[in-house]
């Protein structure tokens, strides 16, 4: 998956706009330097400068920050929830005979069968990947 990062965006927005990087940073009031600065990825715009930003290039503050995009990476299927939860109890059962053998207040065979739950769940995990 390609990521995009904020500056390639700005520049991307800007030339598909028609403007320059002295025209976008007079919109701005920065120089044409700090523009330059911004679509190369050697530093981003001043916080209180992204609305306006956003504006002018037409997006939300959201989506020149990469909110959206993000927003839309996010697994929610069932298959992918599945998985996740798969590998939550698997790393629950782990931790948890760890911390309860060290304690002392764990049982071997109350371990094993724990141990054996989370093997079961990160099998079950790999499985429903294909």
């Amino acid at each position: 998956m390609n990521k995009t990062t904020m500056g390639q965006l700005i520049a991307a927005k800007r030339k598909e706009l028609g403007l320059t990087q002295q025209e976008l940073a007079d919109k701005m009031g920065v120089t044409d330097k700090a523009v330059s600065k911004w679509e190369r990825d050697l530093s981003c715009p001043d916080v209180s400068t992204i609305p306006h930003l956003a504006e002018e290039l037409g997006l939300t503050p959201d989506e020149l920050l990469g909110a959206s995009k993000a927003e839309k990476d996010i697994k929610t299927s069932p298959a992918a929830l599945f998985e996740l939860a798969c590998k939550a109890v698997a790393l629950a059962m782990g931790v948890a005979v760890t911390v309860l053998s060290a304690l002392g207040e764990l049982e071997p065979g109350s371990a094993t069968v724990m141990l054996g739950v989370g093997l079961a769940c990160a099998g079950a995990a790999m499985l429903n990947k294909k």
